[in-house]
């Protein structure tokens, strides 16, 4: 699935949820832009994956920007419109995070 998320990035058919956008405004370590969750979706890998979400599975990404900036983006692939549907981005906070990419215990 992230192949096709990643191509629809680069078809600009991509499609940012309100709640995505919010979250990417007030991030605790600072703004995210558009082009920073492109960059970190780029070499980013599947972390977990929603089979269940509805009305699309979706799956938690972590991936860097070319500054190495860590992010979590949780998106969904709606095949019917070929469109990628980013449902919230985040910069995970270190203290409850082993590497990123699994919740401290």
């Amino acid at each position: 699935m992230i192949e096709k998320i990643l191509n629809c990035f680069n078809l600009d058919r991509v499609l940012y949820s309100g709640h995505a956008r919010h979250e990417m405004q007030i991030d605790e370590f600072g703004s995210i832009k558009d082009q920073e969750v492109y960059e970190a979706i780029q070499d980013g890998v599947i972390i977990k994956e929603y089979p269940d979400d509805k009305p699309y599975p979706s799956i938690l990404i972590f991936g860097k920007t070319n500054l190495e900036r860590p992010l979590h983006i949780v998106c969904a692939y709606d095949s019917e419109e070929n469109q990628t549907i980013v449902i919230t981005v985040y910069q995970p906070d270190p203290e409850q995070w082993e590497d990123y990419q699994r919740r401290k215990k």
